[in-house]
């Protein structure tokens, strides 16, 4: 992929992720707003510490002798660790999403809300 193209495909991601979180109307949409939304941050992320024509950041020789210019590893690292605790929220959220249609029949936050007692 170009490297100019990362940039405005994880803006686009975002504001996906964004609108679905603000206008839909379904929980399971909400949820699948988020997972686009945090998978538009970690493809932010890695594009951020990608180098054009750099190698992975492993030491050949002694130390700081890199087989060539070495990528960022950091945000890797951060997006790795952002993917295991959004698996982790998404599971949670879909299993209250369970939970709440088994209790009220609907997944419409908006009616939701009216069932208060």
């Amino acid at each position: 992929m170009i490297a100019s193209l990362h940039y405005p495909i994880a803006i686009l991601m975002f504001v996906v992720g964004i609108y679905c979180l603000l206008f839909r109307r379904n929980l399971i949409k909400m949820v699948m707003g988020l997972g686009i939304l945090t998978n538009g941050v970690h493809l932010f992320l890695v594009s951020v510490g990608y180098r054009i024509g750099g190698a992975a950041p492993i030491l050949t020789g002694g130390l700081n002798q890199f087989a060539g210019a070495p990528v960022d590893p950091l945000p890797q690292v951060l997006v790795l660790t952002s993917i295991v605790i959004d698996i982790s929220i998404v599971a949670l959220a879909l299993s209250l999403i369970i939970y709440i249609y088994r209790e009220h029949g609907t997944l419409n936050p908006d009616k939701i809300r009216e069932l208060r007692g």
